[in-house]
């Protein structure tokens, strides 16, 4: 089947900066969108950015100017590079990715990953 693991967070000071990764693996043939979403405790999760096949990208509010998505296809690989990070920053981080496999698209999540940053 499929996988995503991410790799890359972790605690850094305020005005610092962290980068994400989201590697698929599998019966791949295609993906689709990609994206990366955060969720805090008790609270739903938040779109952060998403990169189409072609290379469009949509930020959140609060992130535009300080994140940037960017993604390679023979690597199936995503990133997410994080600068100026604030404390309300702080929170697990999501990567998805809508993908082809065999004949049926589908939607795969990664295992999360904790980002913290201290005031």
């Amino acid at each position: 089947q499929v996988q995503l693991v991410e790799s890359g967070g972790g605690l850094v000071q305020a005005g610092g900066s962290l980068s994400l990764s989201c590697a698929a693996s599998g019966s791949i043939f295609s993906i689709n969108d990609m994206g990366w979403y955060r969720q805090a405790p008790g609270k739903q999760r938040e779109l952060v950015a998403t990169i189409s096949n072609g290379g469009t990208s949509i930020y959140a509010d609060s992130v535009k100017g300080r994140f940037t998505i960017s993604r390679n296809n023979a690597k199936n690989t995503m990133y997410l590079q994080m600068n100026s990070l604030k404390p309300e920053d702080t929170t697990v981080y999501y990567c998805y990715m809508r993908i082809l496999v065999g004949i049926k698209w589908g939607d795969y999540w990664g295992q999360g990953t904790q980002v913290t940053v201290s005031s």
